[in-house]
């Protein structure tokens, strides 16, 4: 099969006889991608099992409660019976790179095989003409759609692909008393639902309405969030890790009524130190994490505040990243690296964390 337009237009960027930065390819489009590293960082793990990873979860009140008495009354005895669980469906995930042996022999690399086993090695007189390393370079964006595209997932609803993981989009919904989560319904049990302020919440009566920022008063929305933050913390029964992700409009509203309502310093604007820019926006000591996904997702105007202690990513136990080096069919010259991740998105407690939107 001949080469496409855009692999002919990949080798010859990675050989240009002159090239600015010999050995290296400046990379223009990669994104922070901090949800993704905050869910990263406290990710969980579960042995397997048959389909769903399972969560007891209740209420809180069995049905009891004191009843006054004196000498021989008769009193009355309960059965508590509150338990309930939450199933969520793990998933299987690919994402494979295919090379072909002609492509590494224009960068000066070889493939020696040794039956279904594939090994590169660099060819003698290889520096003299090879600038950027293809092989490295086609790992680089390899690792990068790897990342990308696991974000995206993170971000979902799983709507777009129902054998992948479901994101937050899943579990923090906009219109909090719909549905089912992990099963459980929300409209039975109103405690199993995240907090709200969206214009899907305020139309179904199950929230607030999207905030309209202004700096009057203090700041609507400064004042908004003082208030949703005692009902985030009200059911934290003693701890939670919340991260507050924002796209950057929102973040842009919350600045605007700091700076119209003060913003304090022992310095002030003064001698030859004035300096207009503020430092990164917090809210009672915890940063709103700018998230780049979110502006590319259309949700510039919307924050998470979401309790990772609670709603945690959960790894199958040995089968995060795990690679695969495919042998290459007998009629075709192409060298194949895989990579598998079997995962899963649950949620233990939802009303300590929320979403919040601005008009």
């Amino acid at each position: 099969m001949p080469f496409t337009a855009n692999e002919l237009a990949n080798i010859a960027n990675s050989a240009l006889d002159y090239y600015l930065n010999k050995g290296k390819t400046e990379k223009q489009n990669i994104q922070d991608k901090p949800m993704l590293q905050a869910f990263e960082a406290s990710a969980g793990e579960f042995p397997g099992g048959k389909g769903l990873v399972s969560i007891g979860v209740k209420g809180g009140q069995g049905g009891g409660s004191f009843q006054g008495y004196t000498h021989d009354d008769q009193v009355t005895y309960y059965n508590p019976a509150s338990n309930l669980r939450v199933g969520y469906p793990w998933k299987e995930h690919h994402i494979g790179l295919g090379i072909t042996h002609t492509e590494l022999k224009i960068d000066g690399i070889t493939v020696v095989e040794d039956g279904a086993d594939q090994e590169t090695r660099e060819k003698d007189g290889r520096e003299q003409f090879a600038i950027a390393n293809l092989l490295d370079s086609k790992l680089e964006d390899f690792d990068e759609d790897k990342k990308k595209s696991w974000d995206a997932l993170i971000h979902g609803d799983g709507t777009a692909d129902a054998k992948a993981l479901a994101g937050i989009q899943s579990i923090i919904l906009d219109n909090p008393a719909v549905g089912s989560t992990g099963g459980l319904s929300r409209v039975t049990y109103p405690w199993w639902r995240n907090r709200a302020a969206t214009a899907a919440a305020a139309a179904a009566d199950s929230g607030f309405d999207a905030i309209a920022s202004s700096a009057a008063g203090g700041g609507v929305l400064a004042q908004f969030l003082q208030k949703e933050s005692r009902q985030i913390r009200r059911f934290a029964q003693g701890g939670v890790k919340h991260r507050w992700f924002a796209g950057s409009d929102f973040i842009d509203a919350y600045e605007r009524e700091v700076r119209a309502n003060g913003n304090y310093t022992l310095n002030g604007f003064r001698g030859n130190n004035v300096d207009a820019a503020m430092d990164d926006a917090k809210f009672g000591g915890s940063p709103f994490i700018y998230d780049p996904t979110m502006d590319d997702m259309g949700l510039a105007k919307r924050c998470y505040v979401l309790d990772l202690r609670r709603i945690r990513l959960m790894y199958m136990i040995g089968e995060k990243n795990k690679k695969a080096s495919p042998p290459r069919p007998y009629d075709r010259y192409v060298m194949y690296r895989g990579l598998t991740s079997t995962a899963v998105m649950v949620a233990s407690q939802l009303n300590t964390s929320a979403v919040y939107d601005i008009k």
